[in-house]
C-alpha cells in the first residue's frame, strides 16, 4: 500500500502558514515508498505527457481473493457494474495512478481514462476509495524511466509556478493526499489521482442487527459492541463499510458518528464513538493520560501463565508485529496483565463454522484457554503478538498461530525469541527475520478468539462491558 498521507476525515482543507514555495524547492518532492509500480497500457507516450493507467501492484499474498467469473472489459480487467450489492469475498487489489491530463469533473476523468462505468466510479467515491493531490508524488525506485520522465515534465518549477492552486504552499503540501467527495469535484492538469478500484469489502456490515450491538447512547458518545469482521472507522478505500457508518444509520443520527479509538478487524467487543468533534477531543485526551481502562477476553490456544507480560514491539507500521521479549533500542514497550485464565472447551465446528474461525493447524483441540487481560499498553496487535510470543495464540488466528506452530516444531527458527540462535552477520539476521515473517499467515476472514469485554474511564465513572463473547455459543 502507499505510504502516501492518507485522510479518514471529511475535513480536507489544507494548512496554513507554509514557508516554502514549490518553485523554488522542486528537488524535495516526497518519494512514493510502494514496492511496485508498473505502467500497464502502451497509450502513454512522452509527447503525450500522460501518466495513464499506472498501477500499484499489492503483494498482498496473505489474504484470500476471489475471481468474479464475469465477462472481461477490453482493458483485460473484468467488467464493472456496481460496489453493491457487496461481494462475499474480496477480489484481487487494484490501484490505479493517474495524472490529469485536462481539466474537468473528476469522475468524467476517471471514467474515460480507466473505462469504468459511472455509477461505478460514483459508488468508489461514495466508499472513499478515490484520491487525489495538487501535485503528483515522486515516484518509487522501480518506476521505468518513462515514468520518471513524465513525472519530472509534470513537476518542472516552469509547469508548476502557473498553476495557482499551489501557489504558497509546500511541495510536502501540495502532495499530500485527500479524499475526492463529490462526482463534480473539479481537477485541473497535472492533478495527481488515485483510485482504489477494489476497495476491501466488509459484507458481515449486511448481517448484523446494529441497534442490538447498541449498548448505550449518551449525550456526547455511543458505545458499541463491535461485530467482529468489521471496521470500527472503515479503511483506507472503504469508510462505508463501517461501524461508525452503520451504527450512525441505525440511531437515526443527523451527524455521523466519530471514532475514538481501534480494535481490530477480527476483534469484537466495546468500542466508543464520539457524537461531536467535541468530545472525541476529550476521549483522546482521556486516552492519552492513561485514564482508560481496557479488559480483553481473550480464547487461547495454550494455557497463559498470570502475571504482567513485557514485549517490545519492532516499530514498523505493518503486519505482522514482531515483538522480543528482550529489550530492542527504538522497540515499542508492550504491557499486559493476565488476571486469570481458565480451561475451557474448544468451540465446536458449528461455532466456528458460523463465524468463520479459521483452522489454523493447531493439533490439540480438546480444550482452549479463556484468559481476562488488562492491557496496559495499546499498540496494534499487542495481545495478538504477545500470546502467539509466549506459545499460546489466540484460536482462529490465522497470522500469528502459524508462526508460533513454526517456533514450537523449531525454537530457533523466531530470531527475537527466548532460543534464538547466535547470528554471523547483519545480512544473515536480516534474511532470518525475513523467513520468520514468512512464517506468518493472513489476517483473519471474521474473527477469533479476542473480545475487548469492559471499557471504563473517569475512575470507573464510565462502565461499559460486552455481551458474552461468540465462543460461547451467543446468536449472531
Amino acid at each position: 500500500m502507499l505510504s502516501t498521507t492518507y485522510s479518514r476525515s471529511r475535513s480536507y482543507s489544507t494548512p496554513v502558514n507554509l514557508l516554502l514555495t514549490l518553485a523554488s524547492n522542486p528537488s524535495s518532492l516526497l518519494p512514493l515508498n510502494n514496492k511496485q509500480f508498473h505502467l500497464k497500457t502502451s497509450s502513454v507516450s512522452l509527447s503525450s505527457l500522460c501518466l495513464k493507467n499506472a498501477t500499484l501492484s499489492c503483494n498482498s499474498s496473505k489474504t484470500d481473493y476471489v475471481e468474479v467469473n464475469v465477462t472481461n472489459s477490453i482493458n483485460g480487467y473484468r467488467q464493472y457494474n456496481r460496489l453493491l450489492p457487496c461481494p462475499s469475498q474480496n477480489c484481487p487489489p487494484r490501484i490505479e495512478h493517474l495524472v490529469a491530463t485536462e481539466e474537468g469533473p473528476v469522475l468524467e476523468y476517471i471514467c474515460k481514462e480507466l473505462d469504468l462505468p459511472p455509477l461505478y466510479v460514483t459508488d468508489l467515491i461514495h466508499f472513499g476509495a478515490v484520491y487525489y493531490a495538487l501535485v503528483c508524488p515522486k515516484p518509487p525506485p522501480t518506476a521505468t524511466p518513462e515514468q520518471v520522465s513524465l513525472f519530472k515534465q509534470y513537476t518542472h518549477p516552469s509547469l508548476l509556478k502557473n498553476r495557482t492552486s499551489i501557489k504558497g504552499k509546500t511541495v510536502r503540501e501540495a502532495q499530500k493526499t485527500f479524499r475526492i467527495t463529490h462526482v463534480d469535484q473539479f481537477v485541473e492538469v497535472g492533478t495527481y489521482l488515485r483510485v482504489h478500484v477494489h476497495p476491501k469489502r466488509f459484507p458481515r456490515c449486511y448481517e448484523i442487527d446494529w441497534k442490538s450491538r447498541v449498548i448505550s447512547v449518551a449525550d456526547s458518545y455511543v458505545v458499541l459492541d463491535k461485530p467482529a469482521g468489521t471496521s470500527v472507522g472503515g479503511t483506507s478505500d472503504n469508510i462505508e463499510e463501517s461501524c461508525a457508518t452503520f451504527t450512525s444509520r441505525a440511531l437515526g443520527l443527523p451527524i455521523p458518528l466519530s471514532t475514538t479509538h481501534q480494535i481490530d478487524n477480527c476483534t469484537e467487543g466495546c468500542v466508543v464513538f464520539a457524537k461531536t468533534k467535541e468530545y472525541c477531543s476529550v476521549f483522546h485526551g482521556i486516552i492519552r493520560e492513561k485514564k482508560v481502562k481496557k479488559l480483553y477476553l481473550a480464547l487461547a490456544a495454550a494455557p497463559v501463565p498470570r502475571g504482567i507480560m513485557t514485549h517490545y514491539m519492532r516499530p514498523i507500521n505493518m503486519a505482522p508485529r514482531l515483538v522480543s521479549q528482550d529489550f530492542v533500542q527504538g522497540w515499542y514497550f508492550c504491557q499486559l496483565e493476565v488476571l486469570e485464565c481458565k480451561e475451557v472447551p474448544w468451540p465446536d465446528a458449528h461455532i466456528e463454522e458460523k463465524y468463520s474461525v479459521e483452522n489454523c493447524g493447531w493439533t490439540s483441540k480438546s480444550s482452549a484457554y479463556e484468559c481476562q487481560i488488562n492491557l496496559l499498553t495499546g499498540k496494534t496487535h499487542q495481545i495478538r503478538a504477545q500470546l502467539a510470543a509466549c506459545g499460546a495464540p489466540i484460536v482462529g488466528d490465522s497470522m500469528y498461530m502459524k508462526a508460533a506452530i513454526a517456533e514450537l516444531d523449531n525454537p530457533e527458527v523466531n530470531p527475537f525469541g527466548k532460543n534464538r540462535k547466535e547470528y554471523t552477520s547483519v545480512d544473515e539476521k536480516e534474511m532470518a527475520v525475513a523467513e520468520w515473517i514468512a512464517k506468518h499467515g493472513k489476517e483473519p476472514n471474521v474473527a477469533i478468539g479476542l473480545q475487548a469485554c469492559q471499557i471504563s474511564w473517569d475512575d470507573g465513572k464510565h462502565t461499559y462491558e460486552a455481551r458474552s463473547p461468540w465462543w460461547r455459543g451467543q446468536t449472531v
